[in-house]
């Protein structure tokens, strides 16, 4: 009995022991699978909003999209000058010589099962046969229906030919950076190819600032994924892989569905696309414009430039005019009076309220067709990195970090600068200036400062005498490389 209790005391003592340990919290008891404690429970239920990333099955996506997927050749015979140039050291294909046949390939999808197909407009520019490759082998002659060199997308057609597997069209508006995503396509002839990667920038510009809004990826593009979709992780397509930076192997772009599905109508119609267009170069009204140039208003879309003989020129919109209405509905970015005037058809009427001088005025500008795009300009300033060869004059001292010197007859000439532009030319840029502003480069004239104007390197340092740390400046000048006026800000540094 003596040992019998003994035993008992010293088995009750170590479970004691043990639970006092646990309610103390030295030691974790295994949470049941089954039965996670509630706060585990919410959590669970939160993010299942969010589709975890062990959720996304390329390998699902891939099986129901690439019966969609097509590869398309593009033969030419030649004799022609390739007229589309790009910047910014993007390109999705290599260079095409003039007088000389050549053969492309490149991807697009099948949107619907009458054997209309989405791709690229330089996929199939200036081809004169057109070949596309099915998913299960088959082979059909492509027709053009249509093309928006604009926003570079095609639209072909297979007459003929039905019972085609469409991919499913997204919605490009609700997508998210971060957001994983798939490319179809056959880079270097490797048919049928299936990177993944996420989204990594919305809205991105390239080569024209008014109307590119592309999608930028680290999905792995190469040379033949132009056309080929760009798949969100329920297997919807919501955009058309276009192009990648030559300085990096994870850098693609494409043109958002959304884009693309609301020019169908017209590709379909009319072969082309038409566009409203005022002649206007705009930016946003920032804080320190609004602070620099006493504006009235915090939103708007402020005129920088205006084109010779455009519907605005016309209409009488001028430089420091800020947009603030179309139509009675109010105009928050640029960007939004862009994309309300390119909806609208050449020839109609939009209702400009225009803030002048502190005063609210309608201006009704009737609008003409959209130009297409211009080609590249070549370096105009006949230097390594676009810096221009400028006039041995003395320098100016840098209160602001930039050295000015007197705009000759001899640079204006060189640039192709217009004669009513008059001002300085920045000679250099000190980055760790008292005003240091990223955006202004050598080469880049200044016209007025907050309205001011400097016409001499003389008028130029009187103005900045009157300087004070944290001034705002709006600087209104002529940039060479763009060839149009546009407005730069700068706040001066407190430690000056």
């Amino acid at each position: 009995m003596r040992r019998f209790t003994i035993v008992t005391v010293l088995l009750t003592a170590t479970v004691s022991f043990l639970v006092g340990i646990i309610l103390a919290g030295g030691v974790s008891p295994v949470v049941s699978v089954s039965s996670a404690p509630p706060v585990l429970q919410a959590r669970a239920t939160k993010a299942s909003a969010i589709e975890p990333t062990g959720a996304v099955n390329f390998a699902d996506v891939a099986e129901r999209i690439n019966p969609s997927v097509v590869n398309i050749d593009a033969a030419s015979r030649g004799g022609r000058e390739n007229r589309r140039q790009r910047r910014d050291d993007l390109f999705d294909g290599p260079p095409r010589e003039m007088d000389t046949p050549r053969q492309g390939s490149g991807s697009g999808f099948i949107i619907d099962k009458d054997g209309f197909i989405l791709t690229n407009y330089h996929v199939i520019e200036e081809a004169d046969r057109i070949t596309v490759t099915l998913a299960d082998g088959r082979t059909f002659k492509g027709q053009v229906i249509g093309t928006d060199p604009a926003i570079d997308v095609a639209l072909v057609r297979l007459p003929g030919v039905t019972g085609l597997v469409a991919a499913p069209l997204g919605d490009s508006n609700g997508l998210r950076v971060g957001e994983w995503v798939c490319a179809i396509g056959n880079p270097l002839g490797y048919v049928h190819s299936v990177t993944v990667g996420v989204v990594s920038f919305i809205g991105r510009k390239l080569f024209d600032a008014s109307l590119d809004d592309y999608i930028q990826t680290d999905a792995a593009i190469n040379f033949g994924n132009s056309g080929g979709p760009l798949i969100n992780a329920r297997g919807e397509v919501i955009g058309i892989n276009s192009a990648i930076s030559s300085r990096a192997s994870n850098i693609g772009f494409a043109v958002p569905i959304n884009q693309a599905v609301a020019i169908l109508p017209q590709l379909k119609t009319h072969g082309r696309v038409s566009r409203g267009f005022i002649g206007v170069m705009l930016t946003d009204v920032t804080a320190d414009l609004q602070r620099s140039l006493r504006l009235p208003v915090s939103r708007g879309a402020l005129v920088q430039d205006i084109t010779p003989d455009s519907p605005a020129e016309r209409a009488g919109i001028r430089p420091y005019d800020v947009i603030t209405q179309v139509d009675g509905r109010d105009v928050w970015t640029n960007e939004e009076l862009i994309r309300d005037v390119s909806g609208r058809l050449p020839g109609t009427i939009a209702r400009l309220q225009v803030l002048r001088e502190g005063r609210r005025e309608v201006v009704p500008v009737k609008l003409t067709e959209r130009p297409l795009r211009d080609e590249v300009k070549p370096d105009a300033l006949g230097l390594p990195g676009g810096r221009p060869a400028l006039p041995a004059s003395p320098d100016s001292d840098m209160p602001l970090g930039l050295t000015v010197r007197e705009l000759d007859a001899g640079f204006a000439r060189r640039l192709e600068v217009p004669d009513t532009v008059h001002g300085v030319v920045v000679a250099r840029v000190d980055p760790a200036g008292a005003a240091f502003i990223p955006s202004i480069r050598r080469g880049f004239i200044i016209m007025e400062i907050n309205r001011q104007p400097v016409r001499s390197v003389a008028e130029y340092q009187r103005l900045i005498a009157a300087v004070r740390p944290g001034d705002a400046l709006a600087f209104y000048g002529y940039d060479a490389t763009l060839g149009q006026r546009t407005f730069l800000t700068a706040t001066v540094d407190q430690s000056r």
